[in-house]
């Protein structure tokens, strides 16, 4: 590589097999962001935390690994990545966008990062988030605010938002982020880059807090391209014996050639891929439902995919978000109140306050709201009786101004909790989601679009993912900064 700004460019698949036929150093690499990091960042606030110095022993070590013939080398050998500030870095701090818990140092790694070390990964740094991963925009009383690398006055979204600007901003080429309600895809697509919530329990949430509640929470990898995401997503999925809702071992390849749909999906046959903007996602902005469309005309003109216009009709007589806060209340609030408990108010963040403050959902609306829960699952699996995969949007709107508190979407306005509308209904029913880049708003800010697959189809997700980024035409964009 003949400068840093080709390592920075590079995605992380491309960067493992230089390094691994030893035509980049790993050292060169991890020095080539942090060098970027150092120059960047303070534009930023992505990184919270740089370990430089292990992760310059790591370089060696991998270095020296390659040198000496290994044949043992991991699919992500010498390679960099960044670690959202809530998921346990063994040694380094993981401070949860709290003062409570400035300067934790936790003694184990999460699963997640242990399974990206063991894949020959080397942690790089630790990136911003809100206070207890509980907001959507990546603003700590720890840490400070996060800024969108298209436009610094804008938000990166959250609660993965310092991992997704700094991946957008080529300070990372690869991370873990988590989602409870839209935290990886909704920071994805302000920042225009790619992410996965998969399955819930496909990978463990060991190590990741808060835990409750974990049975709307994931880990997902995040990066610039699709096949970085298939790549890490293969290295972290299945089982750890330690978290119960990971049980299942994944069957399929991640693979995202699209040389075979047999190959990805197993299925020997043209996929079928419904769309869907509006009824079932509240009010959607102009641009974004454009994007959507175009990317469903792009899918049908790979030849490889059957395109409709659907609806769902349990999208659209339950209302997820609302079912999504309904739950979210009742089993948030015993893991605030002790996190927070003895603590002054100078320690608690707004996000935190007002959920302590939210009057707790009675019994019998808690049971309707999980049957409501229900209905939408049921929704899906009926959906999928007949298509293969959806594609619909993420945000319902392009990248907007930090701190806001009310968004207007033509003509409408709406609450800023909107933005959640098309993502939770994922979270809400474990099915998996990935974010991907597929256009630019008229202020030229990125527009994602969300593809979608039934329970433990991630294969099929990301082989409509790889399709579409095969036809995209904002691939490979980087902000200038």
């Amino acid at each position: 590589m003949d400068s840093d700004l080709d390592i920075i460019y590079a995605d992380a698949t491309e960067l493992a097999q230089l390094i691994r036929t030893g035509k980049v150093s790993p050292i060169r690499v991890v020095e080539a962001f942090l060098a970027r990091i150092q120059r960047i960042n303070p534009k930023l606030n992505a990184i919270v935390t740089v370990d430089a110095d292990t992760a310059l022993r790591e370089a060696q070590a991998a270095e020296a690994a390659v040198r000496a013939g290994r044949t043992d080398l991991g699919p992500l050998h010498g390679v960099p990545f960044t670690v959202k500030d809530s998921i346990d870095t063994a040694g380094v701090p993981t401070q949860r966008g709290s003062p409570i818990f400035a300067g934790r140092i936790p003694t184990a790694d999460a699963t997640a990062v242990a399974r990206m070390k063991a894949a020959g990964a080397i942690l790089l740094a630790k990136t911003n988030l809100p206070e207890f991963s509980l907001a959507t925009d990546s603003d700590s009383p720890l840490t400070g605010r996060t800024n969108n690398p298209w436009d610094l006055r804008r938000t990166p979204g959250g609660s993965s938002g310092g991992e997704a600007a700094a991946i957008a901003a080529g300070l990372s080429p690869l991370g873990l982020g988590t989602d409870l309600a839209i935290s990886v895809r909704g920071p994805a697509a302000h920042a225009g880059i790619v992410a996965l919530k998969p399955t819930l329990g496909r990978i463990p949430m060991t190590g990741v807090w808060p835990r409750a509640p974990r049975r709307f929470w994931h880990v997902g990898p995040m990066a610039r391209t699709v096949r970085d995401v298939a790549l890490a997503y293969a290295v972290l999925a299945g089982p750890d014996g330690k978290d119960g809702f990971s049980s299942v071992t994944p069957s399929t390849s991640a693979r995202t050639s699209s040389s075979s749909s047999t190959a990805i999906t197993g299925v020997d046959r043209l996929l079928r891929v419904g769309w869907l903007v509006e009824p079932g996602f509240g009010p959607v902005d102009s641009e974004v439902a454009a994007t959507v469309e175009k990317a469903a005309q792009a899918l049908q003109r790979t030849g490889r995919v059957a395109v409709a216009r659907v609806r769902i009709p349990a999208l659209e007589e339950e209302n997820a978000l609302d079912v999504f806060m309904r739950l979210l209340v009742n089993e948030v609030q015993p893991v605030l109140r002790e996190a927070t408990a003895g603590q002054p108010d100078d320690k608690i963040f707004a996000v935190a306050r007002g959920l302590l403050q939210r009057p707790a959902t009675p019994t019998d609306e808690y049971v309707r709201a999980e049957q409501a829960a229900e209905r939408l699952r049921d929704g899906f699996a009926a959906y999928f009786q007949h298509y293969d995969a959806l594609l619909c949007p993420v945000l319902p709107i392009s990248g907007y101004e930090h701190a806001a508190k009310q968004l207007r979407i033509n003509q409408n306005e709406v609450p800023v909790s909107h933005v959640m509308s098309a993502t939770v209904p994922l979270n809400v029913t474990g099915l998996p989601g990935l974010s991907m880049r597929f256009g630019t708003s008229s202020e030229g800010m990125p527009i994602n679009v969300q593809i979608v697959g039934s329970w433990y189809a991630e294969s099929t997700v990301l082989h409509v993912a790889s399709l579409l980024e095969g036809v995209s035409a904002v691939k490979g964009l980087f902000p200038k900064l």
